[in-house]
């Protein structure tokens, strides 16, 4: 444990006074950043070596001068939102063999009891995830502003369609990095680990989902101006060639299209207007030409159509479904008196249902028999239905459920004591 403490110190205090080497050098990092090298007038020997030595600055070679470290670039291009060298790209592959590692180390932790170790790695999962989803967003938001800006200048169509390529090939290459995450073999990996499931399954999922609306708003931005940008070409197009035949033809003089019968095709976009008009029916003089004009109107002809008669409702099928219904009653019925009629005093062994319906050759399925056999012996009184013993014939349908069919019924009149 002490030796953990140590690293942990350790780390904060070479942390801390690099960063202080940033803020210490700003200036002339700065230059560094803006120029090809940075200007060594500026630092101390001493400075150099420390900035050296913590890798802020790097020298290629012997024959250059001292640079800025690839890292210290990128930093500052993300903190300047400099779209013209932030790198649109997020490292999946990587990130998510670094969280299969930690989710191990986190799950050993916990089954040999070392609490502290599982505090860290749970941590340091926390840490991964927040900088997978932070290099997303980056990423979006660096192609979102870069679209807003340098996009929408371009002057050339060439240009332009190359932007339009490259801005396509990063997209897709974000949209590969999103397909990597694997939610079926995060949740094999996880387990029933409430805390992973909530960190890799609930919130990761949450986050890219916002990550993919933010990538179909920048596609749909992209074909928006990309299609705009298509219109102002065809525009200035128009514009620069009707300049080049002006100077061709100086002495050229637009006709008068309006005064000409035939109009070419080109001139001619202009949808036709049409005049809207309506009576005046306050004007008196005009109300002979009004009527002559209603009088010569032609009078709607309407062929005559043969209508039929429509019939009275009929109850006839509502009357003949109440009919069987009736007839079915009464042959079960019939069924249980004869049970009751058969019945003697040693017992009888009782009637099959389906044997009765059989036997007497009725017209009744054998399903619909059974269930209104059935339906009768559950209406009857408690009182009733203790005179009876209904015996079903049944087996189960499947060895992977719990479902009984039943075959057969067998009706028998209880005797009492």
């Amino acid at each position: 444990m002490s030796e953990v403490h140590t690293l942990e110190s350790r780390l904060l205090t070479t942390g801390t006074e690099r960063l202080a080497l940033l803020g210490k050098h700003a200036d002339a990092l700065m230059q560094g950043y803006t120029r090809d090298e940075v200007p060594l007038e500026a630092l101390t020997d001493a400075a150099l070596r420390k900035l050296l030595a913590a890798r802020i600055l790097w020298r290629p070679d012997e024959q250059s001068g001292v640079k800025l470290s690839p890292k210290v670039r990128d930093l500052i291009a993300e903190m300047l939102a400099d779209e013209t060298r932030r790198h649109v790209n997020a490292d999946v592959a990587e990130t998510l063999e670094l969280i299969r590692s930690l989710v191990q180390s986190y799950r050993e932790a916990r089954s040999r009891g070392e609490y502290w170790q599982q505090e860290q790695q749970l941590l340091r999962l926390r840490q991964e995830l927040d900088d997978l989803n932070g290099r997303f967003a980056d990423a979006i938001d660096s192609l979102w502003q870069r679209l807003n800006s340098d996009f929408g200048f371009v002057s050339r169509l060439n240009d332009k369609i190359r932007e339009n390529h490259r801005a396509q090939k990063q997209i897709e290459r974000l949209l590969d990095g999103l397909t990597l995450i694997d939610f079926d073999e995060l949740i094999a990996l996880v387990g029933s680990d409430g805390t992973l499931r909530k960190l890799l399954i609930s919130q990761l999922q949450q986050q890219l989902s916002q990550h993919y609306t933010s990538l179909r708003e920048v596609q749909r931005r992209l074909t928006e101006l990309m299609a705009r940008f298509r219109q102002q070409q065809s525009q200035s197009r128009l514009v620069a060639g009707m300049a080049a035949f002006l100077r061709e033809h100086p002495g050229f003089v637009p006709g008068n299209y309006a005064r000409r019968s035939e109009v070419p095709a080109l001139v001619n976009r202009a949808t036709p207007l049409i005049a809207a008009a309506a009576p005046a029916l306050d004007r008196h003089q005009d109300a002979a030409v009004l009527s002559e004009l209603i009088r010569q109107l032609p009078a709607p002809v309407h062929s005559p159509q043969a209508v039929e008669a429509a019939q009275p409702a009929e109850q006839q099928l509502e009357s003949h479904v109440a009919a069987r219904q009736q007839a079915l009653k009464q042959d079960v019925e019939r069924f249980y008196l004869t049970v009751v009629d058969e019945a003697d005093a040693a017992g009888a062994p009782g009637i099959s249902a389906l044997g009765y319906l059989h036997a007497r050759e009725l017209e009744w399925q054998d399903e619909i028999w059974l269930f209104q056999v059935i339906a009768e012996y559950q209406s009857l009184p408690r009182s009733e239905q203790r005179a009876f013993r209904l015996h079903q014939e049944e087996s189960q349908a499947s060895s992977y459920n719990h479902v009984r069919l039943i075959h057969d019924v067998t009706l028998t009149l209880a005797l009492s004591a």
